[in-house]
């Protein structure tokens, strides 16, 4: 025993033998056995510490794997795959896209298609930060396909939601509670965010922006080292051609801030237009009775079509967005119809104007047409042409000295912000990706001004916002978010006592010595609940004998002060009690009693909760 420090030391060692020797006979990876003997060696917060690395590596890695996979299939359609014409090129690689991953998605996942940053969102709010462990990998499955085929979306989303299902799983694996599971959760989002911009900061701000609203915690730490290792892996494997990198910028000079707060405005109302076209294609492609292999073949043509007229539109467009702001601005048309027509500066507004405008037509056919992807890389794209759009205009308008590359970088920032709601991460994830520190200023004020604005427009993304008026996941509301987690079927009490309107005070005294609940119902012939009755109703004559006979029920009963049905959320419960001043109340189910839910137990429910998850 002499190698051993403490008596705990030495029983710690010889329960790892057992393990590892029970483990072994079930074929247990052995490093599972080590994570779990660590678990009980180490203290919280050390073990945490070790997650976080262990997490933000395998994050961190699936999301190289992802960038990497895209590149080279990029690659081989564009150097490998010949054609007779361009045309034929954009016109089948993003059809292809889409129709091959809505058959993925139909036969190999069984039509499971849910996706984007609020299934993580929900899955934090509603199932306890448990996500299904097929999203550590069918997310990169399916994006590959969309993405590296030409489909108009980015790889940000789909690599968040495959480092959340990794770190929420290994949370669960090792069975971690709630707050670590969520902790764990968005440390592996955090790397994969970081691992795909080379950005950790960023990574770590996408986390407390977007993940980890209305989620009160105090460790950090695991964030952070998440975020470096994802980081890390991205700068060791990553190539710069693969990387979201920009070299070249201009000096700021406080002479141009009111081109910044100019285009802070416009990013403000493109992001708005972004997010409303969006909304109302999702709701277009939801709308139509068709299959989703039907959905998925227009969506695909759509698409298809979109980049024929705008070839940038094809893919991440990270390479034009690096045209415009190397000053290349000739490239991004010469593959294009507009390459026909007289080489003007106002060719090239026009071309970049619609090329803004049509983004969204082609992100969000994508996506919702049943091709996989998220909107962090086309409001980055659209950002860009922005950008560019203003600095043009604002030289046709007769201004002079535009720092054209600077409006490209920081209409990067002011989009997303607006699009994301999310105006910390876009300034640091634009900082990071140009080295451009110097341009803290600039970004500050166009993702500011972008974000006041859309929050102008609607208060929480309206992206998200369905699902936190159902109460679906978190929002800043704390008191919300607790009693969102409360459902009301199990609170409802449902072992109560019934009567009807026609019987008489000697039956329902009966039956009050028959049970304990101070209220009771009174349903008509079909069972509808007509009324209730209290004691407090009936202590006044139920010792009065002479009106056992003479007095029915319904004369005694009262119209309930309010009816809960059962479909509603608990936050509105506790609001009707407010406003009528009860205690107990029916809740009903088509109109048909469904038991008693009572104030008291809905309270005490929700400080069993204030407990766990604060």
């Amino acid at each position: 025993m002499s190698q051993f420090k403490t008596i705990k030391q030495y029983h710690s060692f010889f329960k790892f033998k057992r393990d590892f020797e029970r483990y072994s006979l079930r074929k247990v990876r052995s490093y599972e056995i080590i994570i779990h003997w660590l678990h009980k060696v180490l203290s919280r917060s050390q073990f945490l510490i070790l997650s976080g690395i262990i997490v933000g590596l395998v994050a961190g890695m699936a999301g190289v794997v992802l960038k990497v996979l895209v590149h080279y299939i990029h690659y081989f359609i564009t150097h490998k795959v010949h054609f007779s014409t361009q045309l034929i090129f954009y016109a089948l690689f993003p059809f292809l896209g889409i129709v091959l991953t809505a058959i993925l998605v139909i036969w190999f996942f069984k039509g499971q298609s849910r996706k984007g940053i609020g299934l993580i969102l929900h899955e934090i709010a509603q199932n306890s930060s448990l996500i299904p462990p097929v999203k550590m990998y069918s997310q990169i499955m399916q994006s590959a396909i969309t993405v590296g085929l030409g489909g108009s979306a980015g790889l940000e989303s789909p690599i968040a939601v495959t480092g959340a299902a990794i770190g929420s799983n290994y949370a669960h694996n090792y069975h971690l509670g709630y707050k670590e599971r969520t902790l764990l959760l968005a440390a592996g989002a955090t790397a994969g965010i970081a691992a795909a911009f080379n950005a950790p900061i960023a990574g770590v701000m996408f986390a407390f922006e977007i993940l980890l609203t209305g989620v009160v915690f105090s460790d950090f730490m695991p964030l952070i080292l998440a975020a470096v290792c994802g980081s890390l892996l991205s700068k060791i494997i990553l190539q710069e051609e693969v990387l979201f990198h920009f070299e070249t910028r201009q000096a700021f000079n406080y002479y141009n801030v009111p081109f910044y707060i100019g285009l802070g405005l416009l990013s403000a109302l493109y992001a708005r237009y972004f997010i409303v076209v969006s909304q109302r294609i999702e709701h277009f492609m939801a709308s139509l009775k068709w299959s989703a292999l039907q959905k998925a073949i227009m969506g695909g043509l759509v698409v298809s079509c979109l980049c024929v007229l705008m070839p940038p539109l094809f893919g991440e467009g990270y390479t034009s967005v690096k045209q415009l702001a190397g000053g290349f601005s000739e490239e991004i048309i010469k593959n294009s119809f507009f390459r026909y027509f007289p080489s003007q500066s106002w060719m090239l507004l026009v071309f970049t104007g619609f090329t803004c405008l049509l983004k969204v037509f082609a992100t969000a056919f994508t996506i919702h047409s049943g091709g996989n992807g998220g909107n962090f890389a086309p409001s980055l794209f659209a950002g860009g042409f922005l950008g560019y759009f203003f600095a043009l205009l604002c030289t046709h308008l007769g201004f002079e000295d535009v720092p054209f590359t600077n409006l490209v970088i920081v209409g990067m920032a002011g989009v997303m912000s607006g699009v994301m709601y999310a105006p910390l991460t876009a300034i640091f994830l634009i900082a990071e990706s140009s080295s451009g520190y110097d341009l803290f200023i600039p970004l500050m004020i166009v993702s500011t001004t972008s974000f006041l604005l859309a929050k102008w427009f609607s208060p929480i993304s309206p992206e998200l916002k369905h699902l936190a008026d159902k109460g679906k996941i978190f929002t800043k509301a704390h008191d919300k978010n607790i009693l969102s987690l409360l459902k009301l079927d199990t609170l409802v009490e449902k072992d109560v006592q019934t009567i009807s309107p026609e019987k008489t005070l000697r039956e329902l005294i009966e039956l009050v010595k028959q049970g304990h609940r101070n209220m009771i119902g009174v349903l008509n012939a079909e069972g509808r609940l007509e009324g209730v009755i209290t004691l407090d109703d009936i202590r006044p004559i139920m010792f009065n004998a002479a009106r056992y006979d003479t007095t029915t029920v319904r004369q005694l009963m009262k119209p309930p002060l309010a009816i809960i049905d059962l479909q509603e959320n608990v936050a509105d419960v506790i609001s009707k009690f407010d406003e009528v001043n009860a205690w107990n109340l029916p809740v009903v189910n088509d109109n048909k009693l469904v038991g008693f839910v009572s104030k008291s137990g809905i309270l005490n429910q929700y400080r069993l909760l204030l407990q766990e998850y604060s």
